[in-house]
C-alpha cells in the first residue's frame, strides 16, 4: 500500500472516477479535479506528491498546457499527462514543457498504476539514508519513524524542498511560497524558518544533514 498525495485533474467524470478508485484501492490519498480554474485554486493551498493532468480541459483545448506550465512554475511535482492526444509531437511537447511522463487514452490501470509508482519511487525524498514521509491531508511528518510537529510555515518551508529533494530553492523562491502576498518579509524571516525547521528535524542542528545551506545561492533538502 502507498501513503502519497495524487491529484487527477480530468473533465470526463467517468474517466475521473476510474482513477480515482483505481488510485484509491491502492492507498493513495487522491484529489479529483475537473477545470483548469479549480486545479489552480485547490494548488495554492496544496501541493500534491504527483498530478495525472488531462490536456484537454472544459476552458479549451490549450487549458492543460498552460496548467502544466503553471505548475512547473510552482513546483517540480511529477506529472504525468494523460490524453486521447497520442501523436508523437504531443508526446515531446509535453515532455519539453515539464511533464515527466505522457500516457494516450484508451489505457489501462495496470499501467497508470505502474508508471505512477516508478515516478514515486524515483522521486522520493531519501534525506541521506533517513526516510522522510510527508502526509499533506494530515499535515503530519515523519522521520524514519518520529513524528515531527511543525508550524504551518515550517510545514510548508519543508513542503517546498522535499518537491524536489536536491534542488537549491533561493531565498526568493521561499520567500514567494511562504509569503505570496507580503512586501515586508525578507530573507531574515527565511533564516529564521529554516533555523526553526532545523531545530525539529536535526539530531543535531548545528551540524544540518537534512536542511542544507548552499552558501551564496539558497537551500535545499539534502539527499
Amino acid at each position: 500500500m502507498h501513503s502519497a498525495n495524487l491529484l487527477v485533474c480530468e473533465d470526463d467524470p467517468r474517466v475521473a472516477k476510474l482513477l480515482e478508485d483505481a488510485l484509491s484501492g491502492e492507498g493513495y490519498q487522491v484529489r479529483v479535479t475537473g477545470t483548469m480554474a479549480a486545479t489552480k485554486d485547490l494548488l495554492k493551498t496544496w501541493m500534491p506528491d504527483l498530478v495525472l493532468l488531462d490536456i484537454i480541459l472544459p476552458e479549451s483545448n490549450t487549458a492543460g498546457w498552460e496548467l502544466l506550465r503553471y505548475i512547473r512554475r510552482q513546483s517540480s511535482v511529477p506529472v504525468i499527462l494523460v490524453s486521447a492526444l497520442s501523436r508523437a509531437d504531443d508526446r515531446v511537447r509535453g515532455l519539453r514543457a515539464g511533464a515527466d511522463d505522457f500516457i494516450s487514452k484508451p489505457f489501462h490501470l495496470d499501467e497508470v498504476l505502474a508508471r505512477v509508482e516508478a515516478i514515486l519511487r524515483r522521486t522520493k525524498p531519501t534525506t541521506g539514508g533517513l526516510q522522510l514521509s510527508i502526509d499533506d491531508l494530515r499535515k503530519e511528518v515523519n522521520i524514519s519513524g518520529r513524528t515531527i510537529s511543525l508550524s504551518p510555515k515550517e510545514y510548508k518551508l519543508l513542503k517546498l524542498l522535499a518537491s524536489s529533494p536536491g534542488r537549491v530553492f533561493t531565498t526568493n523562491e521561499i520567500l514567494q511560497a511562504l509569503w505570496p502576498d507580503s512586501q515586508y518579509a525578507t530573507a531574515q524571516d527565511v533564516q529564521k524558518y529554516v533555523y526553526l525547521l532545523r531545530g525539529k528535524l536535526e539530531l543535531d542542528p548545528q551540524k544540518p544533514n537534512l536542511v542544507l545551506t548552499v552558501r551564496g545561492f539558497g537551500y535545499r533538502l539534502g539527499v
